[in-house]
């Protein structure tokens, strides 16, 4: 896999997506957990295609700022970049904006992972809690 793979998906805001519903907040405003939510999902479904079969990505790390506010019913669009691959951990370049203007922008990283193993592994704590 290279850099450079670029990615957009759009949404628009709906109720369950807001700080109220999402307990981030007490407004009808698009949430940080949903933009979140919605960064992650442009990224790990930019590079799908080029993994392997049975292999995926996981979120390791975001660094995000949300720099305006979205009311419901607004569409919201993310773009991604993927700008570094370092073995198996992919750094992007995310960008969020509404109809109006750049609501979040920041970084976001990935880790290539053997999905059967992957879920495995986080099952096996359920015997150890």
């Amino acid at each position: 896999m290279e850099s450079g793979i670029k990615f957009t998906l759009e949404k628009v805001v709906t109720n369950e997506m807001t700080a109220r519903n999402m307990a981030s907040g007490t407004l009808d405003v698009f949430a940080t957990p949903s933009m979140i939510a919605l960064i992650e999902e442009t990224a790990w479904k930019s590079v799908a295609q080029e993994l392997e079969e049975g292999m995926g990505t996981v979120g390791i790390s975001l660094n995000v700022e949300h720099v305006a506010p979205t009311p419901v019913g607004m569409k919201v669009r993310c773009e991604t970049e993927l700008v570094k691959v370092d073995g198996r951990k992919l750094d992007f370049k995310v960008e969020v904006y509404d109809e109006c203007d750049l609501i979040g922008k920041g970084t976001h990283s990935r880790f290539i992972v053997k999905n059967d193993k992957f879920q495995i592994k986080a099952n096996g704590k359920l015997g150890k809690a």
